[in-house]
């Protein structure tokens, strides 16, 4: 294991982990080193990687470290840009097909051997283009906000001596509107260091002006920030390097033509130039940069104080949105400022410092859930721990960490998850993990077929180079490696890869693959032209047993041409074209069980038997299932056979697949049966030998052909294809049906035969006898009975999809095509909360929706509803011959979601058959229910009337859609009276509730029963007073009738759903809210006005916070003549117990008090009064004459109380459940005046039962009621 400095990876990061330096420099600059092929930053990038620095550094600390190694990256200004991701795309497209290029000729030679490979050294196993590949991968994520090592370190700005005033040359490149955008956006610093260099070309200037130049720039940027670079020394440009050193960094040119004006001179001065650049002014000025942020950064958040403190203050941050892409931090940003520390630190080489920067900014990221930050710095962190040789766990834990975060953020994080995953499998590789490293490449495959072409061929060479070598897995890889090579037509590594993988599978038995590498090289080798080694992989794939698709086609065609000339067909026992999945095999039949359709046959028996409980007499009296029945009704020896009806087919599903990858026409499709009438004839034959070739037809068809008909199919199989096909044979006599098998045929000249296998296996029972136990396939053995009745049945009009409270009117059509008849018919149906069967057979007058709504003289007392779970028919009812029933039904779809309806019709048969008396047919259909009006109720008791109640209607409309008209409310019963609180036009304006919009009425329902001392009784209602129209328009529309059936029929089913009570509750309310969907400008939609939509709210119960009720009744304004006696008033107090317990009550009478702060009367005031309201002018009266009339009262008279309760102080009542009692009062008033007889208070004591010792109570308070009296005439 070599050390992380020299590992590939540790390279990789001295060259990509290393300062930027920003380059601005004039055109004639550009210009003077075009001569030599090469622009200024191309010359002097071969010369800005330093083996040798031996550069003394202190960062944080007072200790020196001498750098050894150090890079320099350089880059015009206008480059200083993330990449364009189109263009990145093209470049790594660009080296990917160079290097194919580069191998085409190496095609034509033998495929390398396998123990060649393994002997290889680890350096030559690999292609080397994978390391420049990767470089430029990496490269294409250049100058990230989340990153600083990108940023530049310093500028160097750079003129010509021919450039006409050159110093104001330098101020011009530096004008911020040259710079590159991430330094004017605030993502990078701007105040970087600046070096001014002067460009002096040999062949034409003159020295005297560039000496004069550089003195005016070194007085006015300063002695150490200027130099001075003479080049092109070579006046013939003829000069020929040896070892050219650009030659790898400019490919796309000839060696010869780079740098032929520079001489060994202007090499070594550029050399000298960036020697001086790197270790006199970037590494010094990086020095004291990390020193002064380590500074400023111990003061402010290192230490335990500043953590605190700083956490603190983004604590608040917890609810702050992720950060996905942008970014939040600018270069100013304490944050930013202690990444920079650590980026500058890595570079500098002092990786503890890195770390531990790295470790302070991680949790603030995190906090702040900058998670591209975040992944960044945790990916800094691993890295710094491998190039220091640090833990290596915690180095794998971070690269995951970083890993998974990045991948998280999704496609903008792909290309950095990209590079983590490159960096963190050559970390893996250089501590000789391969295993590892292979993984990382596959996880890092993602979706574009060219990288993922490439990673997987990376992380096959990891599978080989493991200890020992996983060989299979490293010819997977390459084979998936290849297959995307060849999806982006990258042919020639295609059959690189394809090459290296035949070494791993042509000693193995694993023919699959092996047929596909042989067959794909050759046909990629026929693409580039080699068409010899094209044929010779070709052979080997014919050779094979498992054939490629076009060897398939040619073996085929000639096997069949063969055949034909033969003139006689061929019948094959085994054929395995197509192949025959025998566990996809499935019977369908009918004996008593009859199906309306495909999906009715589907269903599983479970569902039909618990229907058919109900309304099969032999079920219903035992707990026997059909099986057991059926074996009662049969005689002995038939007792293991199905039974089968004459003139109805057996239906046999059985799935047949292609094993090729070409089509294949099967035709002639059928059964192979055996009918006997003989019981002697039920043992079964024995078939033919599995393989056998025979070259008649087999005789079990034969014996059977006028005893029963076969369906033949044709049909069509796509290469690797499976298609279920359906088989019918339909016996016209009686006895015993065997199925043995099927047949088909291939081209015509091919009979393809395959047996049902029916061996008896052994099976032990509880008395250790052996028995035999018939297979399954023993089920295709039928009883063949005479012909019978069989009722045919469907639904018309039935919709597929529907709204919630939909109301449909449907007919159930039923037919028997026999002329035998049936009887007794009776239906179950699953759902009778969404279908209603009519009572009687009369088609609707008028027509729907119009037999909804209320006649002339319409009935208010409910008709009975059968509350039944099994439909009779009528008595008389009989089907036989054309004769068809149509039976009214009624559909509500009671809730919104997928619905499965199942009927079952149970018919009985007269004198046909002692094996079978009775028949059902079953049908199933689907419903799709989409939500509509969501309805919900909230029930108050009226302050001050006691029959009285508040009622609020939310509607909310859950349709996506549609919107619906309102068209009534009604109370269920004959109790309760419905009125609005407010006019219709105010509760909608637009007519239509809206989807997604929400709604509230308000309303008044009355209990019209007529309230008694004990009990009450129930009065006459009007029909119209239990009804509400909710709509302007149409006035005269009648109100839809909800006393009798369907609308009665179905809110008891919702009744029944939501509660267990048959009869109303005393203390709760039904609703029945009636709408249909709004009126639509579109002219196909009018069909849908006639949707009518009922939606039933049950069981609701009436809120409040006390158990009764009460209201004070009396006079409000009496005369009387004060002169003779005081007044005498008669009260009444009604109290209703309005819970489902006992209630006793108290009545306390308070007095009234006089008023002590009242002025003495004198003889002209009046006595007595406290308040008097306003009076009409025709009943005003003065002082003067009320006082000649009363005089002054005497002195007693003044502290008495105005008035008092005359009737006792306290009144104790017992009231019944949900019942009213009546409690006279009298109150004595000694003076004229208005006067409040709230003075009094309701002790109630609640009881669960009427002898239960514990009791809720509580008190009340009187509600105010005035009453004024005046002095009489």
């Amino acid at each position: 294991m070599v050390e992380a400095v020299n590992s590939s990876l540790g390279k990789m990061l001295l060259e990509e982990v290393s300062p930027v330096v920003m380059v601005l420099c004039t055109p004639l600059v550009e210009e003077t080193f075009l001569k030599n092929g090469l622009s200024f930053v191309e010359t002097l990038k071969p010369f800005c990687n330093f083996s040798n620095i031996d550069v003394p550094v202190r960062t944080s600390g007072d200790q020196l470290y001498r750098l050894k190694k150090f890079t320099l990256r350089l880059f015009n200004a206008s480059d200083i840009k993330q990449p364009n991701v189109e263009v990145a795309k093209q470049r790594l497209e660009h080296v990917i097909t160079q290097a194919g290029e580069k191998v085409f000729h190496d095609l034509e030679s033998d495929p390398p051997q396998i123990t060649d490979i393994l002997s290889n050294p680890e350096s030559e196993i690999a292609p080397t283009w994978f390391q420049y590949y990767n470089k430029e991968l990496i490269r294409t994520l250049s100058f990230s906000d989340h990153e600083a090592f990108d940023h530049p370190v310093a500028c160097l700005l750079v003129a010509s001596s021919k450039d006409e005033e050159p110093l104001n040359k330098f101020v011009d490149l530096f004008n911020t509107n040259r710079l590159p955008s991430l330094l004017n956006d605030g993502v990078m610093d701007p105040k970087i260091l600046k070096h001014f260099l002067l460009v002096h070309d040999n062949q034409d200037a003159t020295t005297e002006r560039t000496s004069k130049v550089l003195s005016e720039m070194r007085s006015t940027f300063g002695n150490n920030e200027c130099n001075l670079l003479c080049t092109n020394s070579s006046k013939e440009g003829n000069v020929e390097h040896q070892a050219n050193p650009w030659a790898s960094f400019k490919s796309s040119v000839p060696a010869e033509k780079l740098g032929f004006a520079l001489t060994g001179d202007d090499i070594g001065e550029i050399k000298d130039l960036m020697q001086e650049f790197a270790s006199r002014h970037i590494i010094p000025y990086m020095e004291q940069k990390v020193r002064d942020l380590n500074q400023q950064i111990s003061a402010t958040r290192k230490g335990l104080r500043n953590q605190i403190k700083n956490l603190w203050w983004r604590k608040g941050k917890d609810d702050v949105p992720d950060s996905t892409k942008g970014s939040i931090y600018t270069f100013s940003s304490t944050e930013s400022q202690i990444r920079i520390l650590g980026d500058y630190a890595f570079m500098l080489h002092d990786y503890e410092l890195a770390l531990s920067s790295y470790r302070l900014i991680s949790t603030d990221y995190k906090l702040d859930k900058a998670w591209k930050h975040y992944a960044g710095v945790q990916e800094m962190m691993g890295l710094a721990y491998f190039i220091s040789d640090q833990s290596i766990k915690e180095a794998e834990y971070c690269m995951e960490n970083a890993f998974s975060t990045y991948m998280k953020l999704g496609k903008s994080g792909f290309q950095n998850a990209t590079r983590c995953g490159l960096w963190w499998a050559e970390m893996l590789k250089a501590r000789d993990q391969y295993k590892e490293a292979a993984s990382v490449y596959f996880r890092i495959c993602g979706e574009e077929p060219l990288h993922a072409a490439v990673m997987l061929e990376q992380a096959s060479y990891c599978f080989v180079l493991t200890k020992p070598a996983m060989l299979h897995k490293y010819g997977f890889h390459l084979v998936l490696s290849g297959d995307h090579y060849k999806i982006c037509d990258q042919v020639n590594h295609a059959i690189r890869t394809y090459r290296s993988a035949i070494s791993v599978y042509e000693s193995t038995t694993w023919s699959h693959i092996k047929d596909h590498v042989y067959f794909h090289i050759g046909q990629w080798y026929a693409i580039v032209g080699m068409n010899d080694v094209a044929v010779r992989n070709m052979l080997r794939v014919l050779d094979c047993g498992n054939q490629s698709k076009s060897t398939q086609e040619i073996f085929l065609r000639d096997f069949f041409d063969i055949v034909k000339k033969t003139g006689m067909k061929h019948e094959v026992v085994g054929l395995r074209l197509p192949v025959i999945n025998m566990s996809s095999l499935q019977v369908i039949y009918e004996d008593h069980r009859t199906y309306a359709s495909q999906a009715s046959a589907l269903v599983e028996e479970s569902i039909w038997q618990s229907l058919e409980d109900d309304i099969i007499p032999s079920l219903n009296s035992g707990k026997s299932n059909w099986l057991e029945l059926q074996s009662k009704l049969l005689p002995k020896k038939y007792k293991e056979s199905n039974v089968c009806v004459v003139g109805e087919s057996v239906k046999l599903d059985l799935e047949f697949r292609n094993p090729l990858l070409i089509s294949t026409s099967v035709t002639s499709v059928s059964l192979i049966c055996e009918l006997t009438a003989n019981s002697d004839d039920l043992k079964l034959d024995k078939e033919p030998s599995s393989l056998s070739l025979e070259t008649e037809h087999n005789q079990v068809t034969t014996s059977g052909l006028s005893s029963f008909t076969l369906s033949e199919v044709d049909f069509t199989l796509g290469g690797g294809e499976k298609k279920l096909v359906r088989l019918t044979v339909t016996p016209s006599e009686e006895g015993i049906l065997k199925i043995v098998g099927v047949r088909w045929e291939l081209s015509g000249s091919i009979v393809g035969v395959h047996y049902f296998q029916s061996v008896p296996t052994k099976a032990k029972t509880n008395k250790a006898k052996r028995k035999n136990k018939l297979t399954p396939t023993d089920a295709l053995k039928f009883l063949v009975i005479k012909s019978l009745p069989r009722l045919e049945g469907s639904i018309d009009h039935l919709p597929d999809k529907l709204y919630a409270g939909d109301l449909r009117y449907l007919v159930l059509e039923l037919k028997n095509n026999s002329e035998s008849p049936i009887k007794n018919l009776k239906m179950k149906i699953s759902h009778p909360r969404f279908v209603n069967p009519e009572s009687h057979e009369e088609e609707l007058t008028p027509g729907f929706p119009d037999c909804l709504k209320k006649g002339p003289e319409q009935n208010t007392v409910q008709r009975e509803t059968s509350r039944t779970s099994v439909f009779a028919f009528p008595k008389d009812v009989s089907l036989q011959g054309d004769r068809s029933l149509r039976w009214p039904l009624w559909l509500r779809a009671a809730i919104p979601g997928t619905m499965s309806l199942y009927f079952t019709i149970y018919y009985e048969m007269e004198n046909v058959s002692s094996i079978m008396k009775y028949r059902t047919l079953r049908m199933h259909y689907s419903l799709q229910v989409l939500p509509s009006l969501e309805t919900s109720f909230e029930i108050t008791p009226s302050p001050s009337r006691l029959q009285e109640f508040l009622v609020r209607m939310d509607i909310v409309n859950r349709a996506n859609s549609d919107a619906f008209e309102i068209h009534q409310l009604s109370t269920v019963g004959c109790r309760w009276g419905i009125s609005l609180l407010q006019p219709v036009d105010t509760i909608l304006p637009s007519k239509s509730i809206l989807p997604g919009q929400g709604l509230s009425c308000f309303f008044m329902i009355k209990d019209c029963r007529k309230p008694g001392i004990e009990e009450e009784k129930t009065t006459s209602i009007l029909p119209s007073q239990t009804d509400t129209k909710l709509i302007t328009q149409d006035d005269d529309e009648k109100f839809f009738d909800i006393v009798n059936s369907p609308l009665a029929s179905f809110h008891e089913s919702e009744r029944s759903c939501h509660g267990t009570s048959d009869q109303l509750s005393p203390n709760t309310v039904d609703f029945i809210l009636i709408s249909r969907l709004a009126k639509s400008s579109n002219p196909s939609a009018e069909q849908d006005l006639l949707k009518i939509l009922s939606h039933h709210s049950c069981h609701n119960r009436i809120r409040s916070s006390i158990p009764l009720s009460w209201s004070l009744d009396g006079p409000k304004t009496m005369y009387h003549d004060f002169s003779t006696s005081f007044c005498e008033i008669k009260l009444k107090m009604v109290i209703r117990n309005t819970s489902d317990g006992f209630l006793s009550v108290s009545i306390n009478t308070i007095d009234g008090l006089p008023d002590a702060a009242a002025p003495t009367p004198s003889s002209g005031n009046l006595s007595g009064w406290r308040y008097v309201p306003a009076i009409t002018e025709e009943m005003k009266l003065t002082s003067d004459v009320m006082g000649s009339r009363l005089g002054k009262p005497p002195p007693s008279m003044e502290s008495s109380p105005p008035f008092i309760w005359s009737g006792s102080s306290s009144t104790k009542v017992q009231i019944q459940p949900l019942s009213t009692t009546e409690i006279p009062l009298q109150v004595s008033v000694f003076s004229p005046g208005t006067y409040s007889l709230s003075t009094y208070e309701l002790v109630w004591e609640l009881f669960e039962h009427e002898n239960a010792s514990s009791a809720t109570s509580g008190t009340c308070q009187g509600y105010p009621y005035y009453i004024t009296v005046l002095q009489s005439e």
